[in-house]
């Protein structure tokens, strides 16, 4: 039962960096004039894109469970930052600080998740497991 909830877990998780990703691509301009509004203006371009590679690379590496920490440490790269910079209720007026705390504390609860991910590895049903298990037949030895 374990393995399976795992998976389920890394399913999950990584699919709200997959969409994040998406959404960066499909609203590219959108995404630009936000960060805009947040003060983030040196080099948009360079920014997104990188946001953007950060996200879809970490996020499949934590859904195939394939060098799980990697992923993890590539999506916390952005994630962090991001969470810092635009659920930063402490300077929100009063009548939008406990929504962006809320966001702010989903955000510190996916980051749990994926500690707990990097410290736990990818479990049972990964595609690092089937390379571990895979045996080449005696020819190829």
């Amino acid at each position: 039962m374990k393995d399976i909830v795992d998976l389920i877990g890394r399913i999950f998780l990584a699919f709200i960096f997959l969409y994040e990703a998406y959404d960066s691509i499909f609203y590219f301009k959108e995404t630009k004039a936000k960060m805009t509004y947040y003060h983030l203006e040196w080099n948009q371009d360079l920014l997104l894109i990188g946001a953007i590679l950060l996200l879809l690379l970490g996020g499949i590496l934590i859904l195939i469970g394939y060098r799980t920490g990697l992923g993890v440490f590539l999506v916390l790269l952005y994630w962090l930052p991001v969470t810092f910079i635009v659920h930063s209720f402490w300077n929100d007026p009063p009548s939008e600080e406990r929504l962006q705390a809320i966001l702010f504390m989903k955000n510190i609860g996916i980051t749990g998740g994926l500690l707990m991910i990097w410290v736990n590895g990818s479990g049972r049903y990964s595609i690092r497991r089937l390379f571990a298990t895979a045996r080449t037949p005696k020819r190829f030895q």
